[in-house]
């Protein structure tokens, strides 16, 4: 687990309200994802 990656605890409370009916897709791991985009968005400076 990387530094800033989901805890259990976290993705025990976000997991639930995530959607689980996805139509003609397979699905993808929720949990990479998220972490994926939280990473991402710790990457944009912070406006002066």
């Amino acid at each position: 687990m990387a530094r800033f990656d989901l805890t259990d605890t976290e993705w025990a409370v976000i997991e639930p309200v995530l959607p689980t009916d996805v139509c003609r897709k397979d699905r993808v791991d929720d949990r990479r994802v998220l972490n994926g985009i939280f990473w991402r968005v710790r990457q944009v400076p912070v406006p002066q």
